[in-house]
């Protein structure tokens, strides 16, 4: 009973303040149910922190928690392949939601304002499957929570763990169902703060913002098991992470988010903002890493978005793009972001699209790989592009 009470509390917070960060989850089509604008527009809870202004990052401290702010994630993303060259994508995510400013009286052991949701997702290209599954816990009795020095985020037996290597490692372990990782992930890349520095503006309303850094290349090795098959992989990784207590606008309707390794050692993130009327929103931006990991911010009118025709679900009424054309015209990127596998469809309390992608050149050839996240395609909403 008390973990369904959790459940039920962490997905009506979650409706209330997930985009409070950068830009995830969309909820699944219900009869009278909000669109994600109604959903997450509106005045933030008073008592919590916001971004307003930069601030000194701190490492290792700002790997662990951030407990006065209202929303949190450490997102872990990436694109492997066994011996053989059979392909792989993984995605592991940790989500913190504070339920009140302050912590509650300890007057029971389950008592806390902290709620951890996660969401674990394979790609097995060459199966042509794709797995995920979704869990919620309380940050209390050890269910779940996160922790600076050293550093980790857990779920359950779900978790992130520092391993005190250098450069910076981690483990990552989650299993569920027919699909299990268990990687080590190795710094390759500085960390990069995005936006201003590390301040990443989502409107044009004070507060409407999260400090935002990440990790743009981890190199990776270990283990996944899909399908009661056991395979030995190596490649690469992103960690996104990014905290908050702001709305979304009220304008905008949904999000596209690309994290992509090219293959001439650079990495690109963006993120385009999409308006109810399907238009990019001016506040769209993202980073771009070049292969020493000195970073150049990217504006919307610097990145030029076009899908590449529609995919309908299978599993509902919703309708993404199957691909995308993206370039940088001033810094000489022209591809084509592929979908390892159309149906990357999370159908967790919140759908979304979110898989492994290549990156494609002229004639076709690949020039890199890395992970794509669509939101607000549920009813068929429109996709941005300039």
């Amino acid at each position: 009973m008390r973990r369904l009470v959790t459940v039920i509390v962490v997905v009506v917070l979650v409706a209330g303040a997930l985009w409070t960060l950068r830009h995830r989850f969309e909820p699944a089509p219900a009869a009278g149910g909000m669109s994600v604008s109604q959903a997450l527009g509106g005045v933030p809870q008073a008592g919590f922190a916001r971004a307003v202004v930069p601030r000194p990052f701190r490492f290792p401290a700002d790997h662990g928690p951030h407990p006065e702010y209202k929303t949190e994630w450490w997102y872990f993303t990436g694109t492997l392949a066994d011996k053989t060259g059979r392909r792989f994508g993984y995605q592991l995510t940790f989500f913190r939601m504070a339920l009140a400013p302050q912590e509650p009286p300890r007057t029971s052991r389950w008592a806390t304002n902290q709620a951890f949701m996660a969401h674990f997702a394979l790609t097995d290209v060459a199966g042509r499957h794709f797995y995920s599954a979704e869990r919620f816990s309380r940050a209390a009795l050890g269910l779940a929570g996160a922790e600076a020095v050293p550093f980790q985020v857990s779920l359950e037996d779900w978790s992130a763990r520092e391993t005190g290597v250098t450069p910076w490692s981690l483990r990552l372990r989650a299993a569920d169902g027919s699909g299990a990782l268990d990687l080590e992930l190795a710094s390759a890349k500085p960390v990069v703060l995005n936006g201003e520095r590390g301040l990443s503006r989502k409107g044009p309303e004070p507060g409407n913002a999260s400090y935002y850094y990440s990790i743009p290349r981890l190199d990776t090795r270990g283990t996944l098991s899909v399908g009661g098959e056991r395979y030995q992989v190596t490649g690469t990784s992103w960690l996104d992470r990014e905290w908050s207590t702001s709305a979304l606008s009220g304008d905008q309707a949904g999000w596209d988010w690309f994290a992509l390794h090219l293959d001439d050692g650079r990495d690109l993130m963006y993120y385009q903002l999409r308006k109810k009327d399907g238009s990019a929103d001016p506040f769209s931006a993202g980073t771009l890493v070049a292969a020493d990991g000195s970073a150049t911010r990217l504006s919307r009118d610097q990145v030029r978005l076009v899908p590449n025709g529609w995919w309908s679900s299978p599993h509902g009424a919703a309708r993404y793009p199957a691909g995308w054309r993206l370039r940088v015209p001033g810094e000489g990127i022209d591809v084509q972001v592929v979908p390892w596998l159309a149906d990357q469809e999370l159908l967790t309390s919140f759908r979304y699209w979110e898989g492994a992608v290549a990156v494609k050149g002229a004639g076709g050839v690949e020039r890199g790989s890395g992970y794509l996240e669509m939101t607000g395609y549920q009813t068929g909403g429109a996709a941005g592009g300039r």
